[in-house]
């Protein structure tokens, strides 16, 4: 969302021009995707879809703490000073997020963005300094509080109060959070404020229109396994709760249907899905059936002329609508040098513990899904979505602990799985990309680490926080501040999280 929206006031028939508009863009898209087969006939010929590139991204959402491991609301100050434009703000004034340049990961790829995400934070987190703040990679700050989550701390751009405007007003009462975890959270809030405790880092993975679906469903597919073992926000609000918490504060906190809308079986805005696809216009298509829209910004753009005349036209329209329904392995149209692309846009980890540890997630992922979207007989024709679904909540609450249920397996312990098959797999799907055996060798035998120890972020925050309660005599508040001042520490030696001592 990069409109300024500054004073936008909606009325009914803005929502019906772009209810209109919504659906002229997708019927283009339609057009775009049954012409990509087509051949290339000359300057007036179709355009075709970029389907050579294997281009990935990595974007960053990060946490600003002061000395006293506080969230520091200071995000204004240190984009002023920082000036540079891989920085944006996020929803809350603790927030920043990191957009990676894009690259290819074969050859040295993971080496490239290693060095440049070291020296992009190492740059950040300089000048966050001069404003007395540090930079954490985190999936949830462990100190926030509910008086940290209010509408006062969100950002100042514009375009978060509007889509916090319109949130609130379809959602028409308060958003109740009831987390059942180790322990247990209740709490309700009149803004969308809290979806700022919840950073995550995303992955893209650009990939040929005929072949979406096989990407996507086996995104969907290797989700649970994913926050299984990459599980980093086990506290909110001073409680432990599951795992990975992000995951429910997320659907939670931004759930824009009252009960009465939940019982007649409404899809929420923050969703798995519900099937298994066919092609990527299934999931734009989902998208404009059966969200309304919460934005209603209208382009100059006629997409139909622009495809007439032999551009590519941008769909403005659909690509802000896309972007205010947070599937969890989300479908991107974008258009670069004047060619357009998709994009899968994996949105399910949390951000930290480290740089490698997040490379090494990247790694995993990118290697796992191409090989398995590329099988003869796909694992999505064996496992029921229902079961990818319930896989994935249960890893969000069990994380290192949980049983996955996996065609040929049966219920196996997550290490078990990715040490026995998963692993394999995935130096698979990195050759396929061509990336160095040196560094498929060290980012994937992190993950196979990580697994033997059973050690992650999760696992290290809550063994930090017993030992300082139990072996030192600290209260759950000082206890939680101390670990995240140890935890920012350790996170600046860039040596992934299952090597980190306890004590």
């Amino acid at each position: 969302m990069g409109k300024d929206l500054s004073g936008a006031v909606f009325s009914n028939e803005d929502r019906i021009r772009y209810r209109r508009k919504v659906r002229r863009c997708l019927d283009v898209l339609a057009l775009m995707l049954d012409r990509g087969e087509e051949p290339e006939d000359g300057p007036s010929g179709p355009v075709t879809f970029d389907s050579d590139s294997r281009m990935t991204g990595l974007e960053i959402e990060l946490n600003l703490m002061d000395a006293d491991a506080e969230p520091a609301m200071r995000n204004a100050e240190i984009l002023a000073n920082l000036a540079d434009p891989t920085f944006q703000t996020e929803l809350g004034q603790f927030n920043l997020e990191l957009n990676a340049r894009p690259r290819m990961i074969c050859g040295d790829g993971f080496a490239d963005y290693e060095q440049d995400l070291l020296e992009s934070l190492g740059r950040a987190d300089d000048r966050a300094g001069k404003s007395d703040a540090t930079i954490v990679l985190i999936g949830s700050l462990p100190t926030l509080t509910p008086d940290h989550l209010v509408l006062a701390n969100l950002s100042a751009n514009e375009r978060y109060r509007a889509l916090n405007d319109q949130i609130v007003g379809a959602r028409g009462e308060q958003f109740s959070v009831d987390i059942r975890g180790v322990e247990r959270l209740q709490t309700a809030n009149d803004s969308i404020a809290p979806e700022a405790a919840c950073t995550s880092v995303q992955f893209h993975m650009q990939v040929p229109p005929d072949r979406f679906a096989a990407y996507w469903n086996a995104s969907q597919a290797v989700a649970a396994i994913q926050v299984a073992i990459g599980a980093n926000s086990p506290y909110l609000h001073g409680r432990q709760l599951w795992a990975e918490t992000r995951i429910a504060l997320f659907e939670q906190a931004t759930d824009t249907r009252p009960d009465e809308l939940k019982a007649q079986g409404v899809r929420p805005r923050v969703w798995f899905g519900e099937r298994w696809i066919t092609s990527v216009f299934d999931l734009f298509e989902e998208n404009v059936r059966y969200f309304p829209p919460l934005l209603p910004i209208l382009d100059d753009e006629d997409p139909v002329a622009v495809l007439e005349q032999g551009g590519v036209p941008h769909l403005g329209e659909l690509r802000l609508h896309n972007g205010t329904v947070y599937r969890w392995n989300r479908p991107v149209y974008d258009v670069m040098n004047g060619r357009p692309h998709l994009r899968v846009e994996n949105r399910v980890l949390p951000a930290g513990p480290t740089v490698v540890d997040m490379l090494a997630n990247a790694a995993f992922y990118f290697g796992l899904t191409r090989q398995l979207a590329e099988e003869e007989r796909p694992v999505w024709s064996r496992l029921t979505f229902a079961a990818a679904e319930d896989n994935f909540h249960a890893a969000a609450r069990r994380g290192m602990e949980t049983t996955i249920h996996w065609p040929g397996t049966g219920e196996s312990p997550v290490t078990d799985l990715v040490r026995d098959v998963l692993l394999s797999k995935a130096h698979q799907g990195l050759a396929k990309f061509g990336v160095h055996a040196r560094h498929r060798d060290r980012l994937l035998g992190i993950i196979d680490d990580r697994c033997r120890t059973g050690r992650n972020g999760a696992t290290w925050q809550t063994e930090a926080v017993w030992h300082a309660e139990h072996h030192r005599g600290l209260d759950r508040y000082a206890a939680l501040h101390d670990m995240l001042l140890r935890y920012s520490a350790h996170q600046r030696t860039n040596e992934p999280v299952h090597t980190w001592p306890i004590d």
